[in-house]
């Protein structure tokens, strides 16, 4: 079936894409829906109510990252570490656990020694870290954000959805595979991060370069968090979906200062610290970087498209089979269009965000300096250097200087949407799941820890998805957002898939 957009159109654009697929039609391709057919669901048992409990006591462990590093509560990761041990008794005597990390070492790393050597082995990420709680925020919260409660049908607090349902579905399935005698024909790593919040340079960027220093030359399959399953979540796309990352963008954050002479505000400059550096933030808010279209956005609309608007399959079309560094008519139709929708939008360029800005201390005082934090979400090809380039260009204005204060990080390679490891993170999804919903492989605007592996030449094949179903993308909002919280039973089907998925990792 078809589905309903939500995207407008005027109809000079529609006619426009009208005549567009009547070139298109001379040189027919397959658009036909790419959805795996007929997987059958199966039920995976679990111990709920322990599961719950447990996930309810980590929540309880304020693992902060906050911006400031040297804000780091060392006990609340130390006493977690302890908990997963008692929690988890089989897994610690199995499975071979290390604490890393440079400088500090709250990252853990653990071993699972595949049956046969000879396999490239397989990796689960997720990371322990949370965002902060704003004070401010505190009484919009139904239930306090570090209670890890447990009432209506939820369980609640920062970290439930981002990312500790992740660590904690792997353990439980790797615990219940330890009862009943399993053990995995390939060794399979679980890296847990310790500060994915601020880039991960500590944590994953550690263990990643760890990894590779001990010899592993390829991962068969790399999973770590991104989407979870939502209705709606996709523009335009009202269906339950399963957005599976294939390719990450990079980050950088710059710091743009304005350093000149303060004073008394009863005799003000012609121009203020205040006043120089707000005119340069506008004047590079106005230079936005120019829309491309990456190869994983390609593979994004051959999978989404037969399952989109079609009125819009044209576009869709040509940008599924187009060539890169060209762009056609319909392309630049489809890039008109898709600039209409800020998710949209940002798979499309490299993305210009200001995030901080502080400047003076009293009313009557001009400060004598002011700064902002600008984040930058780069696209390939728009390295630091790049992007430090673009802002000088932008703003022409060499009062205000420059500072990279990110663990910047390239955009990464792509995964392949049409191989074994995709495939085989499909079938489980459908197994948990079912086949009543949209699976697709999706560039990721954001980011995780994983993109630490996937920069590198061991890890080509990293797949990003978080393994919950929510209701609605209203439930989407507790990510990083007040009223954290996922559905009990839907915590089940997590444990599901973890326990599902180690199981066709043997497969590949």
């Amino acid at each position: 079936m078809k589905r309903p957009t939500r995207y407008a159109a005027s109809f000079s654009l529609m006619a426009s894409i009208a005549f567009g697929a009547t070139a298109l039609a001379e040189e027919p391709q397959d658009f036909s829906s790419k959805q795996m057919k007929g997987v059958e669901q199966i039920s995976i048992d679990v111990d709920l109510d322990g599961a719950v409990e447990r996930l309810s006591k980590a929540v309880q462990f304020p693992t902060i990252s906050n911006q400031d590093r040297d804000d780091f509560d060392t006990k609340a990761f130390e006493d977690y570490h302890a908990f997963l041990v008692e929690a988890y008794p089989e897994v610690h005597k199995v499975l071979k656990r290390e604490i890393l990390g440079d400088p500090r070492p709250y990252s853990l790393l653990y071993t699972w020694e595949g049956k046969n050597p000879d396999l490239e082995p397989a990796l689960f990420y997720a990371h322990q870290d949370v965002v902060p709680v704003p004070a401010d925020s505190r009484d919009q919260w139904e239930q306090d954000p570090f209670s890890g409660a447990v009432a209506d049908g939820y369980i609640w607090g920062r970290g439930v959805l981002d990312d500790k349902n992740q660590i904690h579905g792997i353990l439980e399935a790797a615990e219940m595979k330890i009862k009943e005698g399993w053990q995995p024909e390939r060794t399979i790593y679980f890296v847990f991060g310790q500060d994915e919040e601020v880039g991960g340079p500590e944590g994953a960027r550690f263990i990643a370069e760890t990894l590779e220093k001990r010899g592993i030359k390829r991962f068969a399959f790399v999973m770590d968090e991104s989407a979870p399953l939502v209705p709606g979540l996709f523009p335009g796309l009202p269906d339950n979906t399963a957005l599976i990352g294939i390719a990450q963008k990079g980050y950088v954050s710059l710091e743009l200062a304005m350093h000149g002479v303060g004073g008394h505000s009863s005799q003000p400059p012609e121009e203020s610290n205040i006043g120089i550096l707000a005119k340069a933030i506008t004047k590079l808010e106005a230079a936005q970087f120019p829309y491309r279209i990456h190869p994983a956005l390609r593979h994004q609309y051959r999978y989404l498209g037969p399952e989109l608007d079609e009125a819009y399959q044209p576009l869709y079309a040509a940008v599924a089979f187009g060539k890169d560094g060209e762009m056609t008519d319909l392309e630049k139709q489809f890039v008109e269009v898709m600039a209409g929708n800020q998710v949209t939008r940002a798979m499309m360029h490299t993305t210009i965000a200001v995030s901080m800005f502080n400047a003076g201390i009293k009313d009557n005082v001009l400060p004598p300096s002011a700064t902002a934090v600008v984040n930058f979400r780069p696209m390939p090809g728009d390295t630091p250097e790049v992007i430090i380039q673009h802002v000088k260009d932008a703003i022409g204005d060499d009062r205000i200087t420059i500072r990279d204060i990110s663990a910047s990080t390239p955009a990464t390679a792509m995964a392949d949407p049409e191989g074994p490891g995709y495939k085989a993170l499909e079938k489980t999804i459908r197994q948990i799941w079912g086949n009543d919903l949209v699976v697709a492989p999706f560039f990721v605007i954001g980011g995780s820890d994983s993109k630490h592996f996937q920069a590198r030449p061991f890890a080509p094949d990293v797949f990003t998805i978080t393994g919950i179903q929510l209701e609605n993308t209203k439930e989407f909002e507790g990510f990083h957002g007040v009223n954290e919280r996922i559905r009990v039973d839907e915590y089940g089907k997590t444990i599901g898939f973890f326990y599902q998925m180690m199981d066709n990792l043997d497969d590949l």
